[in-house]
């Protein structure tokens, strides 16, 4: 099974982060994340990145430090999911009809995430 890779950005503002809902349609819909999508080939981490932040939020972003990465097998696909440190140049408007928020630190334990996700949720929240 081919592994795919993918960048999630991760945006705290004012003791907040962004997060976006994944539409109908897609894998584990319905479910919330942080925004990011997969890598074309040949494609650097934060170029992909950038791409992904434009394309789904109109936003640029400027990609500071990778903050953990893991590699989930989902059964039918595996991906090597890379989280970075942005921070935003405007305000993110989604494009894909997702629903978007800011999540404060202390509430993020109380949305579906995809299993992925749930190492970095930990290390979020018990941040202080």
């Amino acid at each position: 099974m081919k592994t795919i890779v993918v960048t999630a950005a991760v945006v705290e503002q004012d003791g907040a982060f962004l997060v976006t809902r994944r539409v109908k349609g897609t894998h584990l819909a319905g479910t919330w994340e942080f925004p990011g999508g997969k890598c074309e080939e040949d494609e650097t981490l934060a170029a992909c990145l950038r791409r992904e932040m434009r394309e789904e939020l109109a936003v640029h972003c400027t990609v500071g430090d990778e903050l953990f990465t893991i590699t989930h097998d989902y059964g039918d696909r595996r991906i090597a999911l890379h989280f970075f440190a942005c921070t935003l140049q405007g305000e993110p408007v989604p494009q894909l009809g997702q629903a978007m928020q800011w999540v404060p630190r202390e509430r993020l334990r109380e949305l579906e995430f995809p299993p992925a996700d749930d190492a970095l949720i930990r290390l979020l929240t018990t941040r202080t």
